[in-house]
């Protein structure tokens, strides 16, 4: 488990660009966090690491965007009003081609039996009107105690 403290925007954002350079294909990334937490900041930062270089936007109202990369999609949706196996159906999710890209998702909470074990789940926490608490944790072991590690 990683926990951090960002005083900023900008710094959500860097702290999501380090977890972007360890993206692997397959990963899921789930967030924990309520409205205005940070959760598009730190996605922006994600898929910068990744090598993207489209803007991030909340998927609100679409339920999921994709952005391109080179190596691999970023796929991120939002799970607001999505509740059970019959919405996630209905947004195509399990049609996405997880094992070759990536995904991260807002509101996780509600969808969190159909996560794989090896999310790697990051919560964020407000602290203040700008500061804010983030933990990552799981994921897929890139350390001896199995947590992936990043600078």
């Amino acid at each position: 488990m990683i926990k951090l403290h960002s005083a900023s925007r900008e710094e959500t954002v860097a702290i999501g660009e380090k977890l972007g350079k360890t993206i692997k294909k397959g990963d899921m990334i789930a967030f924990r966090g309520g409205l205005g937490a940070g959760k598009t900041a730190f996605t922006t930062g994600l898929a910068a690491g990744m090598g993207i270089r489209s803007e991030v936007c909340s998927p609100t109202f679409s339920i999921v965007n994709e952005y391109c990369g080179e190596d691999m999609n970023l796929y991120h949706f939002d799970m607001y009003r999505i509740m059970g196996e019959e919405g996630l159906e209905s947004t195509g999710f399990f049609d996405y081609d997880f094992e070759n890209n990536a995904a991260v998702i807002e509101w996780s909470e509600n969808i969190t039996e159909f996560l794989p074990k090896n999310t790697i789940w990051v919560t964020i926490e407000p602290v203040s009107e700008n500061e804010r608490d983030i933990t990552i944790e799981g994921g897929v072991a890139d350390a001896p105690d199995g947590h992936r590690y990043f600078g």
